[in-house]
Formats: structure tokens, sequence, C-alpha cells
């Protein structure tokens, strides 16, 4: 299954059709985001019991979640506390998830960290967000890559570490280009009323630290 071309809206606009179906069969998906390339699913839990096989994912590791506007986060029955609020309205859409408490009896456990709280982000890639927007839901992701290895920079990559998913028509490749060496994004926890960084990326602590004031180490 060749990878399907995605770099503009022409080409967004007509895979989107065939990404819905696939994902509506259980199917897995790679595809660029504003950082790296990702692997997802549907969020719901047999499809992600899917993906982390595909991955080869440590067990207790969860994946994020890509939403296309706060709205669709706020839907699952996720939360927003202030300090939340504050770095959403500062970088959203963009390379900054959020992990927020919430999303009981929606969302499946395999998601949840060991903090308690669900990874989201509002991807800022006109691509995918329209995708995610069209498709209604959640779209959930981790790094396109075999565990130790560096992120896949472009379809082709993706297509051959992942090959055997590929020729079964399990794993649908979207082709935006290459990527190059992008950081990832920044991840802060924000289940409890201090938010905490996680992970330094895209976003710099400073920003971060001047959007919603201190952050717990």
């Amino acid at each position: 299954m060749n990878p399907v071309p995605f770099r503009g809206p022409t080409d967004v606009a007509a895979a989107i059709p065939r990404v819905a179906a696939h994902l509506a069969a259980g199917g897995l998906l790679a595809y660029p985001t504003e950082t790296v390339y990702g692997l997802g699913s549907r969020a719901v839990a047999r499809d992600v019991e899917v993906l982390a096989t595909l991955k080869g994912r440590a067990p207790g590791k969860p994946f994020l979640l890509l939403i296309s506007d706060r709205a669709m986060a706020e839907a699952q029955g996720l939360a927003f506390n202030a300090s939340a609020d504050a770095l959403a309205r500062a970088f959203w859409p963009g390379p900054l998830t959020l992990v927020l408490p919430g999303g009981s009896g929606r969302l499946p456990d395999l998601l949840r960290g060991p903090e308690g709280g669900i990874a989201v982000r509002w991807t800022s890639h006109p691509g995918i967000a329209r995708l995610v927007a069209a498709l209604g839901e959640p779209l959930t992701s981790t790094s396109a890559n075999i565990p130790g290895s560096q992120p896949a920079p472009g379809a082709a990559a993706i297509a051959r570490d992942f090959a055997a998913a590929v020729d079964a028509g399990q794993l649908l490749v979207l082709d935006g280009g290459v990527l190059g060496n992008r950081p990832p994004s920044t991840v802060v926890d924000c289940t409890q009323p201090g938010a905490r960084l996680v992970r330094e990326g895209a976003v710099t602590l400073g920003a971060l630290r001047r959007a919603a004031g201190r952050l717990a180490p």
C-alpha cells in the first residue's frame, strides 16, 4: 500500500474519506505533525492496544491525543484548571502537550499516565487539524519510530520500518514530506493546581513561565 499524498489542501481533502474509512475499520495511521511524524489510531481501547503492539510500546507508557480544538478535549470530559487554561490560551494550537485530568468512562485507561491524566495537544499542523476535525474525535499519537531509534523523517522511512503492517493493509501512511530535525512537543502536567514541566521541547521553560507563572520541577 503506497503512501497517500498529504502535502496541501487538495491532497488533504482527497485523503480524508480514505483515512476515515481506514480508521473506522480499526486500521492504524502514520501522519505528519508540527513536530515529528506520528503513529495513531482512534481513541478506543482495542485500537490503542493494536497500536501499542505495532509500536512495541512498554506497558504503562501512554499515548497522547491530538485534537482540532479545545472543545473536542472538553467533550471527552477532560478538565482545564487555571494553569492549563493559561497555557492553552498562550500556546494552542501548537507544540505544547498538556496532561489533563478527567475523561473517565469516555477514553480508554491505556491513554492514562502514571499521574492519572491524559496527554492532549491541539495540533497546529493544518492538514492533521483538518483531518481530526473531519473525524469529529481525537486521534491518538506516538512518534513514528521503533523504540530506541530516532523518529522517521518522512513517509518512505516509515513504510520501510513498518513494512509488514503497511503490506498487510493495517497501517496507512500519509506523505507530508520530509519534516527535518524538529524538537518534540513540550509536555506539562496539569493534573494538579500547580503545573509541572515533564519534558521541555519546542516551547521553552521561559515561555511557559511567562504564560502560567512558576512551574514545579
